[in-house]
C-alpha cells in the first residue's frame, strides 16, 4: 500500500494520531488539531481532500458538543460515548495508512490515495469522506457503544432518539457547509437552484443513518460470531468503497 507523504507535517500528524481520546472536547481538540496540520501537507496549491472531509466532520462535532453542553439530549452518556468511538475508527484508518498498514479498510484508502491531488474536488471529497464514515464506520461504532453501556440498539428508544437527534444537525450545517465548497460560478447556480441540492444531500444524510442503523442491529445480533463479523465487516466495506469510487470519478462533478 502506498504511503502517504505529509511533507513538512509528518512528524506533527503522526504525534496527533498516537492520541485516543476519551471524550467529545477531545475529539474537538483532535480534529482541530488535524485540520490545522492537514492545511499544510503538499502541494499546498491543490485542495486537500482529507481536510475538506475533515472540516465537516469538524463542524458537525462542534455542533455535537454544544447540544450535550445545553442538555439536548435524552442519553448524553450514548451520545458521548457514540462520538468517542465514531472518530476513534477515522483516527484509526488515518493511523494505519499512515503507518503503510493493511489494516486500513478499502473504503478509507480510495479517499486518502487522492491527498497527493490534484484531481480531487473540494465537496465530492468530502462526500466521499461522510460515506466511509457513516456508511462503514458508524454501524461498527453504534455495536461498539452498546456493548460499553450494557443497552441493545431498540427503535424508539432514547438512544435511538438521540441518534435520529444528529440528523437534525447535518441539516442544519448542510447548506452553509456545501456552499463553503463551490466557487463562484457555482454559487450562482446553486442560487437558482434554491433549497433542491440541499433538501437532497439531507435526505441522502438521513437515509445513509438510517442504515447504518438497520446494520449496526445486524451486526449486534452476531457480535459474538467472529466469522460473521468478519464476513459483515468486508460486505460493508466492500459495498462503501464502490460508492466512494463513484463519489470521486467524473461522475461526481455534478455534486460540485
Amino acid at each position: 500500500m502506498t504511503q502517504p507523504i505529509w511533507g513538512p507535517v509528518q512528524q506533527e500528524i503522526s504525534n496527533i494520531l498516537q492520541r485516543h481520546p476519551d471524550d467529545v472536547p477531545g475529539v474537538v481538540d483532535q480534529l482541530t488539531k488535524l485540520q490545522e496540520a492537514l492545511c499544510c501537507v503538499p502541494p499546498l496549491l491543490a485542495g486537500n481532500p482529507l481536510a475538506d472531509f475533515n472540516k465537516l466532520y469538524l463542524t458537525i462535532t462542534e455542533n455535537v458538543l454544544e447540544r450535550l453542553y445545553a442538555g439536548k439530549f435524552k442519553d448524553p452518556a450514548f451520545l458521548s460515548r457514540l462520538d468517542v468511538e465514531f472518530a476513534a475508527r477515522y483516527f484509526d484508518a488515518l493511523r494505519y495508512w499512515t503507518e503503510g498498514s493493511p489494516a486500513c479498510p478499502g473504503v478509507w484508502a480510495g479517499l486518502f490515495l487522492r491527498i497527493p491531488g490534484p484531481d480531487a474536488k473540494a465537496l465530492p471529497s468530502a462526500v466521499a469522506g461522510v460515506n466511509a464514515h457513516i456508511n462503514f464506520d458508524l454501524p461498527f461504532a453504534l455495536v461498539t457503544t452498546f456493548d460499553h453501556l450494557g443497552s441493545d440498539p431498540i427503535d424508539g428508544s432514547d438512544q435511538h432518539h438521540d441518534y435520529l437527534q444528529v440528523n437534525d444537525i447535518f441539516a442544519e450545517e448542510i447548506p452553509g457547509l456545501r456552499r463553503g465548497y463551490l466557487d463562484k460560478w457555482q454559487l450562482l447556480i446553486d442560487t437558482m437552484n434554491g433549497d433542491l441540492d440541499d433538501w437532497w444531500q439531507g435526505e441522502m444524510v438521513e437515509y445513509t443513518r438510517n442504515v447504518a442503523w438497520r446494520n449496526a442491529q445486524k451486526i449486534w445480533a452476531v457480535r459474538h460470531d467472529l466469522a460473521q463479523l468478519d464476513r459483515e465487516r468486508r460486505r460493508l466495506d466492500k459495498t462503501a468503497t464502490g460508492l466512494g469510487k463513484l463519489l470521486l470519478s467524473p461522475f461526481a462533478d455534478f455534486l460540485q
